[in-house]
Formats: C-alpha cells, sequence, structure tokens
C-alpha cells in the first residue's frame, strides 16, 4: 500500500467528523487527535520496530516491551487513581503477564525467539492485559462505593477484609472478563479476527492464519483471568488498615 492510498482511507475519518458535526455530538476534536495520534505512533513504531528487527538484539526487545508495560501502566492507573499504590500494582501484573507468556511460548518452543515474534506477541498481551485492568479497576472502584455499608456490616460483625470485600471482588473479576470469553464465543462466525485477517490479506495460507491466530486467542483469554484475578488481590488490601477498618476510596 503506498501513502497516497493510505491517504484516501482517510474518508473514514471523514464520515464520522461529518455525522458527528450534523448531529452536534462533540466529538470532531476527539477524533481528529485520536486520528492524528495514531498515524504519529504507529508510523514512528514502525520505523522503530524496522530497525529493531535488523538489529536482533536482546537488548532492544527488552526495551520495547519495557516501554508496552510503563505506557499500559501510565494508561491504566488513571482508572484505579482512587486506590493507594495501583500504579505498582498495576506494573507487577503487567510484567507477570508478560514473563508467564512468553515463558510457555519459547520454553516449549511454540514461537521462535525473535523480535518479530517476541514484539508483536507482547503488543497484543499487554495491550489486552492493560484494557482488562481498566474494566476491572472501573468496576471495582464502582462495586466498593456502591456496597460500602455492607463491607462495614460484615467488618462489624467480625469478618475479614477478604470475607468483607469477597462479593464486589469476585463480581468484577466476572464481569472483566466476561467480554473476552464472549467474544470467543462467536470468533470466525460474527467476526474475523484483525491478526488472521492481515495475515490472510498479506498472503498466508489460511489454515496457517487460523492457527496463529488460536494461539492468540488463547493467550488473551489467559491474560483476562489472570490480569483480573491478580490484579483484584493485590488491589483489595490497600482499602483497609492494619486495624482492619474499612478506608475510604480517594476522591
Amino acid at each position: 500500500m503506498s501513502y497516497l492510498t493510505l491517504s484516501l482511507t482517510l474518508i473514514f475519518v471523514l464520515i464520522p467528523l461529518l455525522l458527528s458535526r450534523t448531529l452536534k455530538l462533540g466529538l470532531e476534536k476527539d477524533t481528529l487527535i485520536a486520528t492524528v495520534r495514531s498515524i504519529i505512533q504507529l508510523l514512528v513504531v514502525g520505523y522503530v520496530l524496522q530497525y529493531v528487527f535488523q538489529a536482533d538484539s536482546f537488548i532492544f526487545i527488552l526495551l520495547m516491551i519495557l516501554l508496552m508495560i510503563g505506557a499500559a501502566t501510565q494508561n491504566a492507573r488513571k482508572k484505579g487513581a482512587s486506590i493507594q499504590g495501583i500504579t505498582w500494582k498495576l506494573f507487577i501484573t503487567f510484567v507477570f503477564i508478560e514473563i508467564l507468556t512468553q515463558s510457555i511460548l519459547l520454553g516449549l518452543n511454540i514461537v521462535p525467539a525473535t523480535p518479530q515474534y517476541i514484539i508483536p506477541i507482547s503488543g497484543m498481551v499487554i495491550g489486552n492485559s492493560m484494557v482488562l485492568g481498566i474494566l476491572f479497576l472501573n468496576r471495582f472502584t464502582a462495586e466498593v462505593e456502591n456496597q460500602k455499608e455492607e463491607t462495614e456490616l460484615i467488618l462489624s460483625l467480625g469478618g475479614t477484609p477478604k470475607q468483607a470485600i469477597h462479593t464486589q471482588l469476585i463480581t468484577s473479576i466476572k464481569a472483566s472478563t466476561i467480554p473476552t470469553i464472549e467474544s470467543q464465543k462467536t470468533i470466525g462466525l460474527v467476526q474475523l479476527p484483525g491478526m488472521m485477517s492481515g495475515q490472510i490479506i498479506a498472503g498466508a495460507d489460511p489454515v496457517q492464519a487460523v492457527q496463529f491466530q488460536l494461539l492468540i486467542l488463547f493467550l488473551l483469554l489467559t491474560t483476562a483471568v489472570v490480569t483480573s484475578i491478580m490484579l483484584g488481590f493485590l488491589s483489595y488490601p490497600a482499602l483497609f488498615n492494619k486495624r482492619m477498618q474499612f478506608l475510604k476510596l480517594k476522591s
């Protein structure tokens, strides 16, 4: 695809801009910012990855992964700002997910230990973990705020912090993982995933593309469940003090 052909795809940006202006939705500014940022960021990443792939250096691979984890942490922490220490909790969760998935992939020789495989897969794993972290934190903080009376009641009756927050925690974990599980139920029937479609467009064998897509789907399933559970159990103790008293969420 040439840059001239790519510029024609801006029609797909123009359509929502016109609709937003016609219906007075107020989405023009955010749409333009998102478009400009995506163009700049993806082009820069494309040239950086080209250099990293050619260099084939473990240091560059590690730096790229740390950059992705840092950006994901910075973005997700906004939804959990009311929870003390949420930044390092998110960082630890993303690092653990990355180590877990790459250890299995590389340890069992499922994929080659090359930048062309490690970096894109890491990006998908960390990106999905970030989205799941945001979904979990958004639901968890809402559940905690809505059921603070029940939490304090359980504590007053001699319950432990884990018992007092159990319902909110489990509800939030389930709510954040449901989208991933439900989307996998209709994969291939309702939608063709991006990675699979990209490979097919690039000329890859459809069956081979399906195999790689299944790998990613199974990875994302693990990412969704582990992220929500780990982040949940790292976060809830911050809602109580040493005397097992419930603390209000920071505004």
